[in-house]
């Protein structure tokens, strides 16, 4: 894991834009694993101003979307399809087409993955994979346990997941999950992986020690040849001693 330690989070963001830039310049039509939540929102933002600069650049772009809250209506605001949409395949310009989603309300969850799995073996692997990390070390809604799900499954959200600020204040709470597994993430070419978030810090401590473990599912990026760990050092200076 190649760490990074910025000064703030537009630095943060900067940065993890100008590899994604540099990666589509390389494959126009990269398959891009795209994450929900505060840490990636920056980075999201500077794509779509490069967008708006130049709107054919993203136009051959495949969107996977990593994961979903289970149980919600998928036009609720809390949705991360309402995320993605809003920050990012709109101001993308990312065609229907070249847009991989899990439905948030299916019918049959474990066939919704089944199908999104499906797609996945059919497009991927993926090119680029943006990760955010959760409170309790969750990649995506891979939840800390005994072991982890290989591929695309139904989670059971945890206490922790729950209390995402997604779903604060919102009526509608998720039921289960929906996310890609972790063999699926570690398949990735590139992992980009973004730290924010003061009430991370415990979190990022533990998992700087390297340790890797189901019970920190986010320690497994360890493993992987090919990870950008980027970290907003102002979250994190009282808590952490950096170079």
């Amino acid at each position: 894991m190649n760490i990074t330690y910025c000064p703030d989070y537009q630095s943060m963001s900067q940065l993890a834009s100008s590899l994604v830039l540099s990666e589509i310049r390389k494959k126009k039509n990269l398959l891009f694993c795209a994450a929900t939540g505060n840490s990636p929102a920056g980075l999201y933002q500077e794509l779509a101003n490069k967008s708006s600069k130049d709107q054919d650049f993203f136009k051959e772009v495949r969107i996977i979307k990593l994961d979903e809250w289970g149980g919600v209506p998928l036009d609720h605001p809390s949705t991360c399809e309402n995320f993605l949409k809003r920050t990012l395949s709109t101001p993308l310009k990312i065609p229907t087409v070249n847009y991989i989603s899990f439905s948030s309300d299916p019918i049959e969850p474990a066939l919704e993955c089944e199908r999104i799995q499906s797609e996945l073996d059919r497009h991927g692997p993926i090119d680029i994979c943006v990760l955010g990390l959760g409170r309790n070390g969750h990649l995506g809604l891979n939840e800390p346990g005994q072991h982890l799900e290989s591929h695309c499954h139904v989670a059971a959200l945890s206490d922790k997941s729950l209390e995402h600020s997604m779903l604060q204040g919102t009526e509608i709470k998720p039921s289960y999950g929906l996310t890609l597994g972790m063999q699926d993430i570690l398949a990735s070419r590139l992992i980009l992986f973004l730290v924010s978030g003061t009430n991370k810090a415990l979190v990022l401590e533990t998992l700087l020690q390297q340790k890797v473990s189901p019970t920190l599912p986010a320690s497994y990026l360890w493993t992987h040849q090919n990870v950008e760990c980027i970290i907003n050092q102002s979250d994190f200076q009282e808590s952490l001693s950096v170079q």
